[in-house]
């Protein structure tokens, strides 16, 4: 294998020192409000090896949450609790972008305040969430009018400007996962009859608009998109998604973006008939920009990847929690730590910035107001 993992890669106007990405985790340590603190700042300057982090998603507005304690990004509280995340992986020398999230439907009203979930259609979302009164399936929500779904892009408008304000280096568009933008995207989930819904095209309107949306904040090249074209997580499927996203990426290549994050197929993604996987190698036809894959990587799987020029870079989500020093690992071939999957949620150091790393971090400073 080539040594192209540790080299540096351009993404837009932007010179990462590597091509090891360290991908958008949900580790629910916001305060209450969503406010993140100082221990968030450690945790993501302990990570500053990476080429590029993209942060763990906030929600838009108050009705695009879907998770206790995942942080915002549209009060002046989230502004300046993101900032110390942000100039603390400065700090170390690293990058990274803000990922801008609204969760649709994969949500409850005990979270919004006692509205319920929004969506394109009026289709629950498969599984139960957690409420006050225990585990409940997921409600049917209200489906946006036309005229509401311009106020919602306009919100990825704000949130991107909240992302420049705390000095983000840009942002990536969550796109996947089966959550709002993803919910657009897909037949199983978007039966509209208008502007939005129907044909293909229509279907990625949203998408294409929340891009324009952010780029006269940021300009298009330092925006990513994130897309899961196998992704089956709270009931998501589609028609045909080869067709499907083809159009998307084929779209954002248009647009002109930085970089799309595309997920593979996770074990007991694909089921029986299912065609897509090796899907940065598959759509890497479409687009120009950066490709960055995700997905049950491993180093050797990485470089391999980026060898046969199927993707730019690879991200890392488990291995990324438990070794703050993975590229360092990587490229010693030194043993990685096992992640804990008890502490991957909630609580507080234990299992966040406690894991070992091969030589003690450079991060020695208080961040102000500890």
């Amino acid at each position: 294998m080539s040594n192209l993992l540790f080299s540096p890669a351009r993404m837009g106007p932007l010179e990462l020192s590597n091509r090891i990405v360290m991908a958008p985790m949900a580790r629910t340590r916001a305060d209450g409000e969503g406010v993140m603190g100082n221990i968030n700042a450690q945790y993501y300057a302990q990570r500053a090896q990476a080429g590029l982090i993209v942060s763990e998603a906030s929600w838009i507005s108050p009705m695009g949450k879907g998770l206790s304690h995942s942080p915002g990004l549209f009060s002046m509280n989230h502004v300046a609790g993101w900032k110390r995340v942000v100039d603390a992986v400065h700090e170390q020398g690293g990058r990274i972008f803000a990922q801008l999230w609204h969760c649709g439907r994969v949500s409850t009203p005990s979270l919004l305040g006692g509205e319920l979930p929004v969506a394109p259609s009026p289709i629950a979302a498969f599984g139960r969430i957690m409420t006050p009164d225990g585990f409940r399936n997921f409600p049917v929500p209200r489906m946006l009018e036309t005229e509401e779904v311009g106020k919602i892009v306009a919100e990825f408008g704000i949130a991107a400007q909240n992302a420049k304000n705390a000095g983000f280096d840009g942002v990536e568009i969550h796109a996947a996962g089966g959550y709002l933008i993803d919910q657009f995207l897909q037949t199983g989930s978007n039966v509209r009859r208008d502007p939005y819904g129907g044909l293909s095209a229509n279907r990625c309107r949203f998408l294409f608009e929340v891009v324009e949306e952010v780029a006269k904040i940021w300009g298009k090249d330092r925006i990513g998109v994130k897309l899961s074209p196998s992704n089956r997580d709270f009931g998501m499927i589609d028609a045909d998604p080869q067709i499907l996203f083809s159009k998307a990426i084929s779209g954002l290549e248009e647009m002109g973006i930085a970089y799309i994050h595309m997920m593979e197929p996770l074990d007991g993604d694909l089921k029986e008939g299912d065609v897509l996987k090796d899907n940065a190698q598959r759509f890497r036809p479409y687009f120009r920009g950066a490709m960055i894959a995700n997905g049950g990587f491993d180093k050797g799987k990485a470089e391999m990847i980026i060898d046969n020029e199927g993707a730019d870079l690879v991200s890392f989500g488990r291995l990324f929690i438990a070794n703050p020093d993975l590229p360092e690992r990587f490229r010693l071939n030194k043993p990685l730590n096992e992640p804990d999957p008890d502490t991957f949620y909630d609580g507080g150091e234990a299992g966040y910035t406690d894991y070992p790393t091969l030589e003690p971090h450079p991060y020695l400073r208080l961040v102000e107001g500890e």
